[in-house]
């Protein structure tokens, strides 16, 4: 009786049990849609559902799902019970057939490496037994000189072979070192990260009769986006730029992407979407024992840039070179700070994707690692000074430029203020992108081809556009900060292809010139790029040695300044230069600037700017030059 009780017990239980059995799904990625810091994936699954509650598992997921984007549709008339994303610490991930290759090839080459190292060590116990064994007996009084002299020769030719053969397997165990460093090194790039563990969707089903389902599961994951990159290209001054627009796509959610649509988006949804809230600030005395406040400034305009591995730039405030800011990367004891010119360079760390800028009396500046240069004009924190120190009179004016990172569309009207989309292009937009769709606030690339993307440390080149534009050549140059002169192009029309900000690769003349970056400003008509330094234009600015640069006048100190900038076109063309100084400006009342000569700059006095528009012909020399007096209170000190 008692043995029939417990066999109806496991009946039951292996009924109960196989009612609630999880079935386990194999889904496909089908569509992405990549956004300038994360990605949408669109997975696609068959499904047969029995009568009443069912279980889903979708395993082998990223680790980085966004749980809260999980979205399921083609449900027909079934309902959904619940969805759960969960991270199963048991089951690991499956190694691309890249790596497994790569894993394969190193394996070969470790076990080759063993079998040399045997015999390395054979040889070595074979030349250990000759040593111990090279002395003649001298019991043995019967050994003729013949025979020794074989002997001799014998343990010499036998342990030169044996140190021949050392050396030979040596070289090779060499040879073979560097291979799997080689093999080690390309593992770790192709590899996502470390983490072994899978991610995984489970899903609770009622269907109201058995059932088959074609399952669609969207969702948002991290660590995957793109970054524009352009190739600027052009033949002479007098022919207009060639533009190459890239994607570079990059994924390190640990699952492969095979053969997948993909469209591009200029959206960002980890940006904060949270408007302002701006409240009345209210005037109260402070004092020098109160703790400064941590002021930080964050630009969303730029976007990481994965392939970046060391930076370098300059720093200024308030125009001028800042020595010694400090250099981070946040969550890192990577560090450095400027040198007296204001400049520094840094190795980027691995997965680092933010680099901060801090400075005494200025506002903290953190941006993404978007470019391999990136100069920064910090702001100053008047409230934080204000707070421990006298800062003088008056106040600094400041101004901001908004850089949008998205233009406006030619030949695409938005429907209205309410409209969530705009129509779509009916023809296709090139022969890369199907079709190019703008919303109230981002554009999409739907990309023709069918693209493979692995988890990779590695990106994947989409070509988005390729145009010309109307470009403009002029030379430039601003002595007072650097006496290099720069070609700049000036182009027009450069809304309409959804341009932003990124790094460009440089062609000029068939010859590679360098980096420069494209900051597309949706408030300019025309867009200006650096094209670099042009080595056959010399500029100098100097001061004359004959002035008089300091008198006393009563209860004033007077500071006369004169600067002499000499120009010379070594080119065999001319030339147009623009050219730009400055004579300072004050709001303070006791600091007068005076006997302003500009000769024949254009002089913006409210700013303080000169500017000259010169044609030098070839091998030609140009001078230019202006001068000015300062009179302040005698005892005191400027920033001059």
């Amino acid at each position: 009786m008692h043995k029939l009780y417990l066999i109806t017990l496991l009946v039951l239980a292996s009924f109960s049990s196989f009612a609630n059995d999880v079935i386990k799904v194999t889904s496909t990625i089908k569509e992405v849609t990549l956004y300038l810091n994360g990605a949408r994936l669109k997975r696609t699954a068959s499904v047969q559902l029995n009568l009443g509650k069912n279980e889903l598992r979708l395993p082998n997921l990223s680790t980085d799902i966004d749980e809260s984007s999980i979205q399921v549709s083609g449900l027909n008339n079934v309902n959904v019970l619940s969805i759960n994303y969960a991270i199963n610490y048991l089951e690991k991930k499956d190694k691309s057939e890249a790596i497994s290759k790569l894993i394969s090839s190193k394996d070969q080459l470790l076990l080759e490496k063993d079998i040399l190292t045997n015999k390395l060590t054979g040889l070595d116990k074979e030349l250990d037994l000759l040593r111990s064994n090279q002395r003649v007996n001298s019991n043995e009084t019967d050994l003729s000189l013949e025979k020794i002299k074989q002997i001799s020769s014998y343990y010499r030719e036998r342990t030169t072979a044996i140190l021949n053969k050392k050396y030979t397997i040596a070289k090779k165990i060499q040879a073979l070192d560097i291979q799997i460093n080689k093999l080690t090194n390309e593992i770790h790039k192709t590899e996502a990260d470390s983490k072994e563990e899978r991610g995984e969707i489970l899903l609770k089903l009622d269907a109201p009769t058995s059932t088959s389902l074609n399952l669609i599961v969207t969702y948002n994951v991290a660590n995957a986006g793109w970054f524009p990159e352009y190739d600027l290209k052009s033949k002479n001054t007098n022919s207009d730029l060639d533009i190459t627009y890239k994607a570079n796509v990059y994924q390190k959610t640990g699952t492969p992407w095979k053969n997948v649509s993909v469209t591009l988006s200029t959206g960002d949804p980890s940006l904060n979407n949270n408007k302002p809230k701006l409240d009345s600030k209210r005037l109260h005395f402070v004092y020098g024992s109160r703790k400064l406040n941590h002021r930080t400034r964050t630009n969303s305009n730029y976007k990481y840039n994965p392939t970046i591995k060391r930076v370098k730039g300059t720093i200024n405030g308030n125009d001028y070179p800042l020595p010694g800011v400090a250099i981070t990367i946040p969550g890192t004891n990577v560090s450095t700070v400027t040198d007296f010119d204001g400049n520094y360079s840094l190795e980027v760390p691995l997965n680092a994707k933010k680099i901060e800028f801090s400075y005494v009396g200025f506002k903290t500046e953190i941006v993404p690692i978007h470019s391999s240069t990136i100069n920064i004009d910090m702001e100053e924190d008047i409230d934080s000074l204000s707070e421990v120190v006298v800062i003088g009179y008056g106040t600094k004016e400041k101004s901001t430029i908004s850089k949008a990172i998205s233009g406006r569309a030619a030949g695409v009207q938005i429907r209205g203020a309410n409209s969530l989309r705009a129509q779509e292009t009916k023809q296709e937009y090139n022969e890369n992108v199907t079709a190019k769709e703008e919303g109230i606030t981002n554009t999409t690339f739907k990309i023709k081809k069918l693209y493979t993307i692995e988890s990779n440390n590695e990106t994947t080149a989409i070509e988005i556009d390729k145009f010309n534009l109307p470009t403009t050549y002029t030379h430039y140059v601003a002595p007072e900060l650097n006496e290099n002169v720069f070609l700049t192009a000036t182009l027009s029309n450069w809304e309409k292809f959804n341009l932003l900000t990124g790094e460009a690769n440089v062609y000029f003349e068939g010859n590679y010139a360098g980096k420069a970056l494209i900051e597309p400003n949706g408030t300019t008509e025309k867009l200006v790029l650096s094209l670099g330094v042009d080595p056959t234009i010399s500029v100098e600015r100097k001061a004359p040695q004959n002035l008089k640069s300091k008198s006393f006048i009563g209860t004033n100190r007077i500071v006369d300044k004169s600067y002499e900038i000499t120009i010379k076109n070594n080119k065999s063309i001319s030339v147009n230069l623009i050219v730009e100084d400055r004579i300072p400006i004050t709001d303070n009342k006791e600091i007068k600037i005076e006997d302003v000569l500009t000769n024949d700059a254009k002089y913006d006095s409210k700013k303080g700017i000169l500017k000259w528009k010169i044609t030098i012909p070839s091998k030609q020399m140009v001078k230019k030059q202006f001068s000015y007096r300062v009179k302040f209170p005698k005892g005191k000190r400027i920033n001059l």
